[in-house]
């Protein structure tokens, strides 16, 4: 089955997830190539994006999946060329290959954290945060369940790693390494657990950009 990588920065960041699977849905119409739909009164064209990316995250290795149609047919270039084409600013697919692995192989995901503090970053705040995160002890953060209620989640073991930098006075950046599925970890809850737990560590706004998704043994999974 094909898949594309494609990134997603700028203001589709607020592209929320349905819209923007019907994005590439018409993207591949528009682009005269024809997906495999399924059948009965509402057919749904296959396609399908490997983890859902939350509104205002930005992202340059999503994967999505397609499948053709029965006995259609097209160069992957040419299809990236054409997706392209039709996508609108800040969607953009970069890559295209078949025959993918499972994607139950995919199970870390690196991004990077921005922290922004309105009066400077405090003093000893990299250090702190890393310890923090890296130091073992128990982190929890309420979560909504499937179900719709709101549980504890322990995000500690989640996080394989963690790194900061801080690249201006104002501006802390966490290079974090985190499980991606079974469990996943949204890296925005790094900056609500150190609200809870470390209020003089929080930040006055924080963003979150994934940077690549990982197999097991941390490669990149393509």
């Amino acid at each position: 089955m094909p898949r594309l990588l494609f990134e997603k920065t700028g203001n589709a960041v607020w592209i929320s997830h349905l819209d923007l699977m019907r994005v590439f849905q018409r993207a591949f119409r528009r682009a005269g190539i024809h997906i495999w739909h399924s059948q009965g009164f509402s057919p749904r064209a296959h396609v399908s994006i490997a983890l859902p990316l939350s509104v205002g995250t930005e992202s340059v290795c999503e994967i999505l999946e397609f499948e053709l149609a029965d006995g259609f047919s097209m160069e992957p270039e040419e299809i990236l060329r054409r997706v392209n084409e039709t996508l609108p600013a800040g969607v953009r697919v970069t890559a295209i290959w078949e025959n993918g692995r499972k994607l139950k192989e995919l199970t870390h995901l690196d991004a990077d954290l921005t922290l922004e503090y309105d009066r400077g970053v405090p003093q000893g705040a990299g250090e702190e945060i890393t310890a923090f995160f890296t130091g073992g002890q128990p982190i929890p953060v309420p979560k909504k369940s499937k179900s719709g209620k709101m549980t504890d989640l322990d995000i500690a073991p989640m996080v394989l790693k963690c790194a900061a930098e801080q690249t201006d006075p104002q501006t802390l950046v966490l290079h974090v390494r985190v499980c991606a599925q079974n469990p996943s970890l949204n890296p925005m809850l790094l900056g609500e657990a150190l609200r809870l737990h470390a209020p003089h560590l929080a930040p006055d706004f924080c963003k979150a950009r994934r940077l690549d998704v990982l197999d097991q043994e941390g490669n990149s999974f393509r």
